[in-house]
């Protein structure tokens, strides 16, 4: 079965697509990724379009950018999968874990377009699931936190043993960031063909998030 998978650029779509990659039964043809109306970078996560590009391109797998504000999302949503059933699509692959209006969405969503939605992390544990992210041998960054929840000096930080040990020490702060209490984006890795180069810059708050910029490395 041809399946596309709903891509943020972060560790919980990377292990989704990481689980499907094992599945013989699927086949990964393209990744959805849902844009700021502008182009200039995706709707969730606030990585750039560029950085979205050349993280497609290192796992060889096709990426599919479509425009949105949030108030048009579903349907845009629905127009990008369209595109795709054209080409033979008849799956979806989600990274949501336990979020029940998450899967709601996604599931009516799929029932509209006539697609099996997958949800490969849905219910596991999140020490399982942040400790196979690790273990596979990815690597990623924190790129965004929910200003409540987290500081700015999570900004940058590695998904590693240490960062899982300062984060338990939190209080009312998930260790996955289930609830957008933060968002990384994963750069190296088991299915990549190559690291993606990219320069951290400047640190600021926008909607009650901080936010670290990154920009493709001028060598790339």
């Amino acid at each position: 079965m041809k399946v596309f998978v709903s891509w943020s650029g972060g560790k919980d779509s990377m292990l989704a697509l990481f689980h499907v990659h094992n599945d013989l039964g699927k086949k990964v043809v393209s990744l959805l990724n849902m844009m700021s109306e502008d182009g200039t970078h995706s709707r969730t996560h606030g990585i750039s379009t560029r950085l979205l590009k050349e993280q497609a391109e290192a796992l060889s797998i096709p990426l599919l950018q479509q425009k949105t504000t949030w108030k048009t999302y579903r349907e845009n949503f629905i127009k990008a999968v369209a595109r795709l059933k054209e080409d033979g699509v008849e799956g979806g692959v989600f990274g949501d874990i336990d979020l029940q209006p998450h899967r709601d969405w996604v599931e009516s969503v799929c029932r509209e377009t006539g697609l099996q939605p997958f949800f490969p992390l849905w219910q596991q544990k999140r020490t399982a699931i942040m400790d196979a992210f690790i273990q596979a041998g990815f690597k990623s960054i924190v790129i965004a936190t929910r200003a409540a929840k987290m500081n700015a000096s999570w900004l940058g930080r590695d998904i590693n043993e240490r960062f899982l040990l300062d984060l338990a020490k939190e209080k009312d702060i998930d260790l996955c960031g289930e609830a957008g209490e933060y968002h990384t984006f994963v750069y190296a890795g088991p299915l990549f063909k190559k690291p993606v180069s990219f320069t951290a810059g400047e640190i600021f708050n926008r909607d009650d998030h901080w936010l670290l910029n990154l920009s493709a490395s001028e060598d790339d």
